[in-house]
């Protein structure tokens, strides 16, 4: 009697289902890779289109990209860089514990825990981000809330992004099968104990593309950053355009920047969920090979 065990390789491409969605079929494939293909066709056209009306209008000529080689003004977007990635490491470090104590309570037995979390999951994910910042920065002023400039966007961030996670947590762990929580029980562990040894760390590895996926949300909110004028890289792009007037050299160098980082972090999804499914792949095959000896 023999086992085969599917071990994905490097090239291969993850179709499997996880926390977040199932696994398309060959004809949804099929229509993925038609859409894909059309919208790629469709991208680069747009993007010719775009440079040559650029060129036909002198936006492309040396004189107006010049600027950008001066180090005073690489410093100054350096600079906003930074604050962005700043406030978007702040945002993290309160919405991911949230997340975590949200999905918790919201799977809770306990009736009034589960009733409080659930409802401010939903209040928060309700809640347009742009209103709670402007709620943070002006009007709890007015009763003696006034916290730091950074911490006005930082923290409306984080309250939105926590129950969004919540939800990421909580679909991880309702997708491991009940025997994990099952076998805990019968090794006398308590519930809290199957949760915090056995099933919460699987659900981790198992949403951690999603939650890494999440931090491009977070780089991407903190661009409200001009609504409280918190000086991140797209608000010292505003103020650079300003006091030089080239609007599209400045937004395109800005635009490519957020592209950048948000790959590199998806692809930072990526290569985690490829290096979980061959570590499962692995695991699962030693397991085998020891109950055939």
């Amino acid at each position: 009697m023999s086992t085969a065990t599917a071990s994905p390789t490097r090239g291969t491409t993850n179709t499997g289902p996880t926390a977040l969605f199932d696994a398309p079929g060959p004809r949804a494939l099929s229509r993925i890779r038609w859409i894909t293909a059309a919208s790629v066709v469709l991208l680069v056209v747009g993007i010719v289109y775009a440079v040559y009306l650029f060129g036909v209008n002198g936006q492309l000529a040396p004189e107006k990209w010049s600027a950008f080689l001066q180090w005073p003004i690489q410093r100054y977007l350096l600079k906003g860089l930074g604050n962005t990635l700043l406030g978007a490491l702040g945002a993290a470090a309160i919405a991911l514990p949230l997340g975590v104590v949200l999905a918790l309570g919201r799977l809770s037995k306990n009736g009034p825990v589960r009733w409080v979390s659930t409802g401010l999951i939903e209040f928060f994910r309700a809640m347009p981000l742009l209103l709670l910042i402007y709620i943070f920065f002006m009007a709890l002023p007015r009763y003696g809330i006034n916290p730091e400039l950074y911490w006005k966007l930082v923290i409306p961030i984080g309250l939105c992004s926590g129950a969004t996670i919540a939800e990421v947590f909580r679909a991880g762990i309702l997708a491991l099968p009940a025997g994990q929580s099952e076998a805990a029980a019968a090794v006398g562990m308590t519930e809290g104990q199957a949760m915090r040894y056995v099933v919460f760390p699987q659900a981790v590895r198992l949403v951690m593309p999603g939650l890494l996926a999440q931090v491009v949300v977070l780089l991407k909110d903190t661009t409200l950053g001009y609504a409280v004028s918190y000086s991140e890289l797209q608000y010292s792009a505003k103020v650079l355009v300003a006091s030089t007037g080239n609007l599209i050299q400045t937004y395109l160098l800005v635009t490519v920047v957020y592209i950048l980082i948000n790959v590199a972090i998806s692809k930072t999804a990526e290569a985690w969920g490829r290096r979980s499914q061959r570590r499962y792949a692995r695991a699962g095959a030693t397991q085998v090979a020891t109950r055939m000896r």
